[in-house]
């Protein structure tokens, strides 16, 4: 991967040139490369590189590296959305979610929120990427708080939220690549790591829309747990298992009558 990406070749092109010799500056850039990767370092900060969803985004050491669990998330907001949908990705990191959904619905108008400035910059730079910038609007801030009183206050179709839920006891079990050089606020939250969705799950029942869907992101073993913070009276709550068999997202349906701003 690190020498496909030092030479510009794909990796069938590789093996075709397979006796070629690098250049002076090729080779002196994928020493380099290769010393960042013997540290711990991720492949996806040191190429700047990651798909998702079929996409490639740029990604760095401000954000979390994509998963793959997480287009399971994704997948299921594409099925449930509405053609023309407003929508809200909350803690958007590199901005995959937003950016995916908006690329493969293109009458969706979405909002995403993050508290990093430099985690937004780079969600900004995959909606230029991806030509989506003139549907996708970023705002600084905590979790919902940024969008009260902007036209997303109206009722929104689908909230969609991949945040922190790793406790922080579970921090120093990581794998050192996740630990010394993914951001940890992007990793840990709280106890049990589910503080972020407590507060937010009040939140977005202000904004959604009679029927509109909160969806978030778990980890392995918090399905219980992450259900129990849904109201069956206000929602309608299923947890769905990824591909490996594993507790991953939430799907909350709102019973409400109405958003914030009706």
């Amino acid at each position: 991967m690190l020498l496909s990406h030092v030479t510009g070749l794909e990796k069938a092109a590789l093996y075709c040139e397979w006796d070629r010799t690098l250049k002076d500056n090729e080779a002196a850039r994928y020493n380099i490369l290769t010393t960042r990767r013997l540290s711990g370092e991720p492949v996806a900060y040191i190429t700047g590189h990651k798909e998702f969803m079929g996409l490639d985004f740029y990604v760095d050491s401000a954000v979390l590296i994509p998963r793959p669990e997480t287009e399971l998330l994704v997948e299921h907001a594409l099925q449930v959305m509405p053609p023309f949908s407003v929508l809200i990705d909350v803690g958007t990191g590199s901005g995959v979610i937003a950016v995916s959904l908006a690329y493969y619905n293109k009458e969706a108008l979405l909002y995403a929120t993050d508290c990093s400035t430099a985690a937004l910059a780079v969600a900004r730079r995959n909606c230029i990427r991806h030509g989506v910038s003139g549907r996708v609007f970023l705002h600084p801030g905590d979790l919902l708080q940024p969008l009260y009183g902007c036209p997303a206050a109206d009722g929104v179709d689908l909230i969609a939220a991949n945040l922190p839920y790793i406790a922080e006891s579970d921090l120093s079990g990581l794998p050192g690549e996740v630990r010394m050089f993914e951001p940890r606020l992007a990793l840990a939250a709280g106890e049990d790591g589910l503080e972020h969705y407590r507060r937010l799950v009040p939140q977005a029942a202000a904004f959604l829309k009679k029927g509109g869907y909160l969806l978030i992101e778990i980890g392995f073993d918090q399905g219980r747990q992450a259900e129990a913070l849904f109201d069956p009276h206000v929602w309608e709550s299923e947890v769905l298992k990824d591909l490996a068999g594993f507790d991953r997202l939430v799907v909350a349906r709102y019973k409400g009558e109405q958003g914030a701003g009706k």
